[in-house]
């Protein structure tokens, strides 16, 4: 096992759930306070940092923290001891304890905070019910000679080339001829300085996603044996790696509204939820949204689902989805806590298939402000 830096782990987890995929404007993600430049080796996982969760970091020897609410959510006039906000960011800096946190970013992503409520509801069939993020295809189209183009295949399918859907190593090859005259300095690979060359050549067509541009020139340039290969990138209207906020699915079962409010308080270990709509009526299809999803009721209806489950369910939005026939059911915006236990687990995997000697702790304390009594 390999000891590791904080930069080590966020780079694993930034694989994972990736900045770009953040849709709020000026979503405070990423490192917060602290430093990633030192060593790791134990990870406090938690929904939010506030002083209890600090005190647990130090008593548990974490020297780094993911977050999944930002603690510096605006903009700093200052930093005064003497308050709360002040106290917690310098009981962090005296400690060396470095706070990292992952927002929207980890809402919209794989697997991410409502994927997680998606799991603990036992939802199937699911979509994406926002799409906010998708990257443009490209087409990269290069001539090689026939008797490179195999290697020249194998080296852009493992760069990442050639991946759609549920097939890798696609790619489609036609067969020409090649011609130049290498001038005065060149080093042809095949042909004289000064004389037209004809060359027995074949063009190699691949598709990517955008993102992953400078590793397939890389890997092209790199396996190709010309000094100056000719090739084309093509821009697609086509999109991959379609990615976006909430989700929608099917219970396992049909359930009344009441049966459905009583096994959302069950999955997601709460004491009690708000509704809206009619008790007895039927629920098969849920949209969800962790947080806060006020003005994502019309895409919950649009989406055809039967309720809509997300928190901090505003009076007049509430009212606004009774006008348009859509159930509500208000778990409170701490049910976002299944990404304690759902990053731990991802983390604890992916730094183990990396040999990373890591640990990935779950926080214990309850940071939810609200009683019900």
């Amino acid at each position: 096992m390999k000891t590791v830096n904080g930069q080590e782990v966020i780079q694993v987890f930034e694989a994972w759930s990736p900045k770009k995929l953040a849709c709020m404007d000026n979503d405070p993600i990423g490192l917060a306070i602290g430093t990633l430049n030192k060593p790791v080796s134990k990870v406090l996982v938690t929904l939010d940092v506030n002083e209890a969760v600090a005190n647990e970091a130090i008593e548990k020897g974490c020297e780094l923290i993911i977050a999944h609410h930002p603690p510096i959510f605006r903009r700093l006039a200052n930093i005064r001891t003497d308050h709360p906000a002040g106290r917690l960011y310098e009981k962090l800096i005296k400690h060396d304890i470095a706070v990292y946190a992952a927002h929207t970013n980890l809402d919209v992503a794989e697997g991410g905070v409502n994927d997680l409520l998606a799991d603990a509801l036992q939802l199937k069939n699911r979509s994406i019910l926002e799409e906010t993020y998708a990257e443009n295809l490209l087409k990269l189209a290069v001539f090689i000679p026939t008797a490179n183009a195999q290697a020249l295949r194998e080296a852009l399918a493992k760069a990442g080339a050639g991946r759609i859907g549920d097939y890798e190593a696609c790619s489609y090859t036609t067969t020409g001829e090649g011609r130049f005259r290498a001038l005065a300095g060149a080093n042809p690979f095949v042909g004289s300085v000064g004389e037209l060359h004809v060359e027995e050549e074949v063009k190699v067509e691949v598709v990517f996603p955008e993102s992953i541009k400078g590793r397939v020139l890389k890997a092209m340039l790199t396996s190709h044996p010309y000094e100056e290969p000719a090739y084309d990138v093509i821009r697609l209207e086509q999109q991959t790696n379609v990615m976006g906020l909430g989700r929608v699915g099917y219970l396992t079962k049909d359930m009344t509204l009441q049966q459905f409010a009583e096994f959302v308080k069950q999955q997601l270990d709460v004491p009690a939820v708000r509704v809206v709509g009619d008790l007895h009526s039927k629920v098969s299809k849920v949209a969800l949204v962790g947080g806060d999803g006020n003005k994502y009721i019309y895409a919950a209806k649009r989406a055809g689902a039967d309720v809509f489950l997300t928190g901090d369910m505003y009076f007049h939005t509430a009212q606004d989805a009774q006008a348009i026939d859509l159930q509500i059911v208000d778990p409170g915006h701490h049910v976002e806590k299944v990404m304690i236990a759902g990053v731990a687990k991802k983390m604890a995997e992916l730094c183990e298939d990396k040999k990373y000697l890591v640990e990935f702790i779950q926080s214990t304390i309850h940071t939810e402000p609200f009683l019900f009594v």
